[in-house]
């Protein structure tokens, strides 16, 4: 477990032995991939990074993605985000023309969404860890018990507004009650499934319209 870097904080809310237990099973899958030498991201030190930097108790929004960038250098351990200067993927293309759309916010030629994650917006991926130019390598290797339990105890805990792009993320509405969440659900951003719903879907004004119904402080969208 020390290997994988897990943030302390999230243990307890978690339940520490079930999380020892998972990421025990996690480390023994990935260190021989390790020792292959194959190239893993993100880097081992940047995996839990959407965790190092919302706290269990802050995360006011929870957007899921699928697994992390599987291109050199493009994965930063926060779900849909790249380091500022690199090419910006087209799914985080999409997702910046919708929020030009909804708020009128400009493009922005930075991709790094750590802005949102300082104000409690968890970019959590369902799998934190991929081999190069192999995507959804690393599914089957045990982060899916760590993060459904994630989404199930923010669930529990309430008031968390979770967001749903595609049919993989909207499967994980089985873990949420909503009679404590709010839920919002749109095609994935992707090229290949922006224009049937996502594009339109308007899910930033409604996030900080719903936050500010629960008088919570609005989430400020822009990157620049």
């Amino acid at each position: 477990m020390n290997n994988l870097h897990f943030p302390e904080p999230w243990l307890e809310p978690l339940g520490k032995a079930y999380c020892e237990e998972v990421l025990g099973e996690i480390s023994a899958n990935i260190t021989p991939i390790f020792e292959r030498n194959i190239s893993v991201f993100p880097p081992l030190l940047k995996m839990f990074r959407a965790l190092e930097m919302v706290n269990f108790n802050d995360a006011k929004i929870l957007i899921l993605g699928q697994d992390p960038y599987h291109g050199l250098g493009q994965a930063n351990g926060l779900a849909f985000s790249v380091d500022s200067k690199l090419k910006i993927p087209p799914s985080l293309q999409n997702i910046f023309r919708e929020l030009e759309s909804d708020l009128k916010i400009p493009i922005s030629s930075n991709g790094d969404l750590t802005k949102w994650a300082e104000q409690g917006v968890l970019l959590l991926n369902s799998t934190l860890s991929v081999e190069e130019g192999i995507p959804n390598s690393h599914q089957t290797i045990g982060w899916s018990k760590l993060t459904d339990l994630i989404i199930q105890k923010l669930s529990d805990r309430g008031n968390v507004i979770f967001v749903l792009w595609g049919n993989f993320a909207q499967k994980k509405q089985y873990f949420i009650d909503l009679n404590i969440n709010k839920v919002l659900i749109a095609p994935h951003p992707s090229p290949l499934s922006s224009y049937r719903g996502f594009f339109g879907c308007k899910h930033f004004s409604e996030i900080n319209s719903l936050l500010a119904k629960q008088g919570e402080k609005i989430i400020d969208w822009k990157i620049d």
